[in-house]
């Protein structure tokens, strides 16, 4: 999952943020996947990787940049052709709001 949040001035606490996230998600869902036998050891569930990488915006074009690497994932990795095929996308949501995909350049060069 890949995200890009404006969180309120002066908090920071992206750690909790996402531990919340994944522990709320991964109790709705069944316990079917598949686990190594760490996760078994530390009760972990196998749909989340431990890490995550956080990274402060720096201008509008580093916004950008990041926000088209968030609509050209689901492509890059086969899920679908096209990113406007990928149905949980913000993409949707910023077409309706007025975002014109012809302004950027999907993939992973810079805009």
């Amino acid at each position: 999952m890949h995200a890009i949040w404006t969180l309120p001035p002066g908090d920071s606490d992206f750690p909790t943020r996402w531990r919340l996230i994944k522990a709320f998600f991964s109790k709705a869902l069944p316990a079917t996947e598949w686990r190594t036998g760490v996760h078994r050891a530390r009760n972990e569930r196998g749909v989340w990787q431990r890490r995550y990488w956080e990274h402060l915006v720096r201008d509008e074009r580093d916004y950008m940049r990041h926000l088209h690497y968030c609509y050209f994932n689901p492509v890059k990795h086969g899920h679908v052709a096209n990113v406007e095929d990928w149905p949980y996308s913000s993409f949707h949501r910023d077409m309706k709001d007025g975002f014109n995909p012809t302004d950027c350049a999907f993939g992973e060069r810079r805009p």
